[in-house]
Parts: structure tokens; sequence; C-alpha cells
């Protein structure tokens, strides 16, 4: 949802970044929910620059992973109240992405 993003990152001085982003969302039949997220990413000196300079870099050389939290009042999404998430992420050129999946 425009307009409804908060997206922190801190970066040490080796090049680990910490990200803590929330967000809101809307699925294609209108409901909403809220999502927020804590994320480190890291790797060699080399793999981080090329990811600073917006190269495409292969994920395997690179540590991004995020634990995912979610809420809603949609009755139909209430499952993701009672849930932890945790994802992969990839920095292609495009921005993040990740593979998220639900711990059961």
């Amino acid at each position: 949802m425009p307009g409804t993003t908060a997206d922190w990152l801190r970066s040490e001085p080796d090049g680990t970044s910490h990200m803590d982003v929330r967000l809101v969302m809307r699925t294609d039949r209108g409901q909403h929910f809220f999502m927020q997220y804590s994320g480190v990413r890291h790797g060699p000196p080399e793999v981080l620059a090329r990811l600073g300079r917006g190269e495409a870099v292969d994920p395997a050389d690179y540590y991004f992973r995020i634990a995912i939290r979610f809420e809603t009042s949609d009755p139909e999404l209430a499952w993701l109240n009672r849930v932890l998430a945790v994802g992969v992420g990839q920095r292609p050129p495009a921005g993040p992405t990740y593979d998220v999946y639900v711990v059961r």
C-alpha cells in the first residue's frame, strides 16, 4: 500500500546490514494485513561492494535472512496472527526479493 512503509537500515563498519521494515499490504482480494520483519545481510567485502553498485550477484555469495510477523483483523487471514515466518532474501538490481516460509 503506498505511503504505509517504514524501512530502517543500519550498516556496520564490516558491511553487515541490519534491517527493520514495517508495511501494510493488500491481497488481490482487497484484504489488508500488516507485516513487520527484521533481518541481516552480510558477505565478503567485494560481494557487498558489487551489491552496493547495483550489480547482479549470485545469492549464494552472501547471507540475507529475515524474521517476519503479521497482524490482521481480516477473519479469512486470521491465521497470519498466529504464525512466525522466515525469509531468504536476494538483492537483484531491481530491489530485494524474498522467499517466505511459515515456521510450523
